[in-house]
Order: C-alpha cells, then sequence, then structure tokens
C-alpha cells in the first residue's frame, strides 16, 4: 500500500511538472533546478551567476528552505524577482509549490529561472519540478564520497558545479577520484570547477548558461 501512495504521489506531480515546462516553454523561459547538501554554495552561486548576467538578461529566483527568508533577503538586495517558499519540514520543493510560486512572478520579463531546492541529496531527488536542468552542487568540505553515497541525484543530473574549489590545496579531497565517480555514474554530465568566493569557474558556467538558454545544450 504505500509503494502505490508513492507512485501515485509521484504520478500526480509529474503532471504538474509537465504544466510547469510548458508554460516556461511558453514564456521562453530557461529553469534549472539547483540542488545540493546545505552549505555546498546554491545560494552563493546564484548570486555569482546574477551579478554576471543580469546585464544581459532577465533572471528571476525560486528559493526553497524548510524555514526563514534569510537567502531570499540576499538576492533582493540585487534587486532581482525573488518567491520564497517555506516548506513548513518538507525535504524538497515539489511541482505544486513552483507552480504556486510562478503565479507571483512577472513571467513575461523572465529569461532565466533559478530554483533553489532544499538542502539535502535525497528527497529533490525523486521530485522533477519542470525544470530544463538540474544541476547538483557539491563542495569540497563536504568529501569526495558523496557520488558513492548519493548515486541517484547525480545520475540524474545535467551537470554538476564542484565549489570551494580554491580550498583543495588545504583538504583531503581527491578530485580525479570524485569526477571519476560522477562519471561512471553519468558519463554525459558537464562538470564545473568553481569558487564562488574567489569567481574561478564562474565564467564557462555562465557560459553554459546563456548557452541553454539559447538552445544549445
Amino acid at each position: 500500500m504505500r509503494i502505490k501512495v508513492l507512485k501515485n504521489i509521484l504520478e500526480a506531480n509529474e503532471a504538474i511538472a509537465a504544466k510547469n515546462k510548458n508554460l516556461f516553454n511558453k514564456h521562453k523561459i530557461f529553469s534549472i533546478n539547483l540542488m545540493s547538501s546545505p552549505g555546498a554554495g546554491k545560494t552563493s552561486l546564484i548570486l555569482q551567476t546574477i551579478r554576471k548576467l543580469k546585464d544581459k538578461i532577465n533572471i528571476a529566483v525560486i528559493e526553497g528552505d524548510i524555514a526563514s527568508q534569510v537567502d531570499a533577503n540576499k538576492i533582493k538586495v540585487e534587486k532581482i524577482n525573488v518567491v520564497q517558499i517555506n516548506t513548513g519540514g518538507g525535504c524538497s520543493l515539489d511541482a505544486n509549490m513552483i507552480s504556486q510560486a510562478l503565479d507571483n512572478l512577472p513571467l513575461s520579463q523572465v529569461d532565466l529561472l533559478l530554483i533553489e531546492n532544499v538542502g539535502n541529496l535525497i528527497c529533490p531527488a525523486q521530485f522533477s519540478l519542470g525544470e530544463h536542468r538540474r544541476v547538483i552542487i557539491s563542495s569540497l568540505p563536504e568529501g569526495d564520497d558523496k557520488p558513492v553515497k548519493y548515486p541517484i541525484i547525480f545520475t540524474d543530473a545535467d551537470a554538476v558545479v564542484i565549489n570551494k574549489i580554491d580550498l583543495l590545496p588545504y583538504l583531503d579531497f581527491d578530485l580525479a577520484t570524485f569526477q571519476k565517480s560522477i562519471e561512471n555514474l553519468n558519463p554525459k554530465v558537464k562538470i564545473f570547477r568553481v569558487s564562488c568566493n574567489t569567481g574561478a569557474g564562474i565564467d564557462d558556467w555562465c557560459s553554459w548558461v546563456l548557452a541553454g538558454l539559447k538552445g544549445n545544450i
């Protein structure tokens, strides 16, 4: 019975996700679902992306957290349209939450929608939001074993951003092993090495985002 209930929940979510994607396509919005463990740097990557691209394209953000508006307030400083979703304990955003959030965004004025999911590497993998791309952010302080421990979310990713690369000289992190583990799970995945602190690698990441906006990835 539990399996049947879960199946029904996921099927209902997929139906709403499909409607979300149709809405994105109608308004020519490129949408990215950003997922990671807490503290990996989702908000930092969003801020770096905004600062690099806001003079070129119109960006909006949906912020997902269990509680608070801390991250949304950081986005507002950049004068970007942002909607906060608080799940109240839920470990992931779902398609219905996104659907409701879209009612509060000027979709006709948006080129790029960045969705910051709730911080964990399990629940977000199960729920499609209607996004065009799924991106995992993994930071060096988390360790190099995350793809082995949480394979599902890495298997389904379009890109993996390795953040805090500036800390590599100071940590016991095997970068080659980490990338190999990801590629074994997902040979077609795009991997970026970045530092949201120093700005290293952000240009390559933003070029990929712009290519997606133009339909080239």
